[in-house]
């Protein structure tokens, strides 16, 4: 068995390097890795993170790629989780006052359609755009809803592929590739353009996630895009700051034309 799961793995990996991606999991054991090992695991090829109940962790914890900072790059992970939810942190920075912990942009794996593969800022803006959403944040820090799309739909139970594509200020997030948000960050005090990998842990209720077949493709520097040149679109709408209800689209007010 141990055998058949080698030999699938380098068969991935030499597959995807043929498209620029290199595999930053090595599939037997956590090298290059750094987190709690009361949570984290490797097993039959696969990253498997676990929680036993609300009184176990304090506070959210990551498992942190050690590998160095990702700036702009496309990420491929395939992932399944029950109980609670997960997330792929990046671009992100340490909390200096708590052990593996991670503030910043993440992709959240939850059960729940609107917040399934959204943008969620840890320990920052919070929600920032949901499944379905395409969102700009302009350089003041308003939200404003640019367009809408049909939810994707995915049991997060089940293995799905989850994509991120950072390029400059320009943030997509996708399942089995099709995409769930879309955001340009105009707002430079908060914003990040290169930071750390991590997966989250969340507290809470008991959880259990696996993950496999962690790719990752380096793309060019620089595609900030600038606001100037790329002014809010005339029919936007300003996101309310409360979370919007379960179907998933914003609660919003027409915005004056710009």
């Amino acid at each position: 068995m141990k055998r058949l799961i080698l030999l699938s793995l380098l068969a991935f990996s030499a597959a995807s390097a043929q498209d620029g991606f290199k595999s930053i999991f090595n599939g037997k054991d956590l090298s290059g890795w750094d987190g709690n090992p009361e949570l984290w695991k490797v097993e039959n090829g696969e990253i498997v993170g676990n929680t036993t109940g609300p009184e176990q962790l304090p506070y959210n914890q990551f498992l942190i790629w050690r590998g160095g900072k990702v700036k702009n790059f496309e990420l491929k992970a395939k992932i399944r989780q029950k109980g609670n939810n997960t997330g792929i942190q990046y671009r992100s920075s340490e909390n200096a006052d708590k052990k593996w912990s991670i503030r910043g942009y993440q992709c959240d794996i939850h059960p729940n359609a609107p917040y399934r593969a959204m943008m969620y800022e840890e320990g920052g803006r919070g929600i920032v755009s949901q499944n379905g959403q395409s969102v700009v944040i302009d350089p003041s820090g308003v939200k404003w809803l640019a367009g809408e799309h049909d939810l994707v739909e995915a049991d997060v139970a089940e293995w799905h592929e989850f994509t991120i594509i950072a390029k400059g200020n320009h943030l997509v997030h996708q399942i089995d590739g099709k995409t769930t948000m879309e955001l340009t960050d105009f707002e430079e005090a908060k914003r990040s353009l290169e930071g750390l990998l991590a997966f989250q842990i969340h507290r809470g209720p008991a959880m259990e996630v696996h993950i496999k077949d962690v790719m990752i493709k380096e793309l060019p520097e620089g595609g900030v895009i600038d606001f100037a040149t790329h002014p809010i679109p005339s029919d936007a709408q300003i996101i309310e700051a409360k979370a919007p209800k379960a179907k998933g689209k914003a609660k919003a007010k027409k915005a004056e034309a710009k």
